[in-house]
């Protein structure tokens, strides 16, 4: 190796998109996705080789939407990436029984 040379390491990044959920003529379902984020798992003593996390139990913006207050906590001042992520996915669908013919008289 070349004395000052540095190595150059590839990073991929793959970005994920939900797709919008699909109807069919028969049922047709609507998938519901809400993120809650909790407790804050930071970290204050990893610099010394400790483990202290400051018990906040729930991230709270400290901004509108949009800005960069959004990411901050209002209650720890950590960044939203440190709270722990909570998905809930729901999914409703609606049943349509097929048309009865029998009924007709």
């Amino acid at each position: 190796m070349i004395k000052g040379l540095a190595i150059m390491r590839r990073r991929q990044v793959v970005v994920r998109k939900e797709e919008p959920p699909r109807k069919t003529s028969t049922n047709s379902s609507l998938t519901i996705t809400t993120v809650r984020y909790g407790e804050c798992q930071r970290n204050h003593a990893a610099s010394i080789g400790g483990y202290v996390v400051d018990g906040c139990r729930e991230f709270m913006a400290s901004g509108e939407e949009g800005t960069s207050g959004a990411l901050a906590c209002a209650a720890c001042g950590c960044h939203r990436n440190f709270h722990r992520r909570e998905v809930e996915t729901e999914v409703v669908s609606e049943c349509s029984s097929p048309n009865n013919s029998s009924s007709r008289a």
